[in-house]
């Protein structure tokens, strides 16, 4: 496989085939007895029965090994598909899905995103870590086991360079933090506000893309979700987090999940140079929850240009209104 650029877009595309492995779907592959130890690269809690457990994943779309070898075909560029891609097991029990989990739990999972994110960011050949779930078959899950994925590359996706150059422009000509500006303006209205709990918060964005899109976000400001400020209190996170997926779970059992932090700053070439001299206070790390409500849906059926049939406002009421209780 190798890492081709767009010109235009400037979007890089994973081109080829991972390795084929023969992954039979009976026993399942992420269940305890599966695996040995010498795979695993952490587990969580430290002491006692694993609850979490991270190790690589079986047919990675980014190797480890290597350099990216960036270069020149004509007017394109390409180079290796040199990262990371990883697993991360949620839980042992087979049947048992995040949205069902103590909030205990979810706090260990949140706690294994953030404990490789740190961990791979310390390599500087890598200048994105994106932590993703893909819940649910129209989702396209790879194993209906409940986890989430890990990959460090050496780009930076295209929708976290539109964040991060939305959110210079906007501190440059302001002096504040874009995402602090727009969850400040969310709480004093209170019409798309879903949910808090704590510092944290879960709305739906104004201009939300799929119905029942809804973020998560502290209040206090922090660029990275790898290392919290004070007052952003994990277990908080993951009451609402918990909360917040079992009232989407009533309208769809497939979403999917993305964590935004900040890029690695040990990366100082190509596009992301001019970005680390405002980026502590311009940036704002949160998560997006995008739910698959229609089987046939118009969401991104014309390229960038999002159709979304229920207003925001009217999500958060619906949302609001339905118990979270377990």
């Amino acid at each position: 496989m190798e890492l081709r650029k767009d010109p235009i877009t400037r979007s890089w595309v994973v081109a080829g085939h991972p390795e084929r492995e023969k992954v039979r779907p009976d026993p399942c592959p992420l269940c305890p007895a599966t695996h040995t130890q010498a795979s695993t690269i952490l587990y969580l809690p430290a002491q006692g029965p694993w609850q979490v457990r991270v190790y690589p994943h079986f047919r990675p779309l980014y190797r480890i090994e290597g350099e990216p070898g960036r270069e020149a075909e004509g007017i394109y560029d390409r180079m290796a598909a040199t990262g990371a891609h990883e697993i991360i097991v949620e839980t042992p029990e087979h049947t048992r899905q995040l949205a069902q989990m103590r909030d205990e739990e979810i706090e260990h999972v949140l706690e294994a995103y953030a404990l490789r994110i740190a961990d791979l960011k310390r390599d500087a050949r890598f200048k994105y870590v994106t932590v993703f779930k893909n819940q649910g078959g129209q989702a396209g899950e790879e194993w209906p086991h409940a986890h989430s994925q890990i990959t460090a590359t050496t780009f930076v996706p295209r929708r976290i360079l539109y964040e991060l150059r939305a959110a210079r422009e906007w501190y440059r000509d302001r002096e504040r933090c874009v995402f602090c500006d727009i969850l400040r303006q969310e709480i004093r209205q209170a019409k798309r506000v879903v949910d808090n709990a704590g510092d944290y918060y879960a709305f739906c964005p104004y201009a939300s893309r799929v119905p029942y899109e809804v973020w998560l976000m502290p209040k206090t400001h922090n660029h990275q979700f790898e290392f919290p400020q004070a007052g952003e209190n994990r277990r908080n996170l993951a009451n609402l987090l918990g909360r917040t997926l079992r009232r989407l779970l009533k309208f769809s059992e497939s979403y999917h999940m993305v964590m935004h932090t900040a890029p690695n700053t040990l990366q100082t070439k190509g596009e992301l140079s001019e970005y680390w001299r405002t980026i502590a206070g311009d940036y704002h790390w949160h998560i997006e929850i995008l739910p698959i409500v229609q089987q046939r849906s118009k969401s991104y059926s014309i390229k960038e240009i999002y159709f979304n049939g229920t207003l925001p406002e009217e999500a958060a009421e619906r949302l609001r209104k339905i118990d979270p209780g377990k």
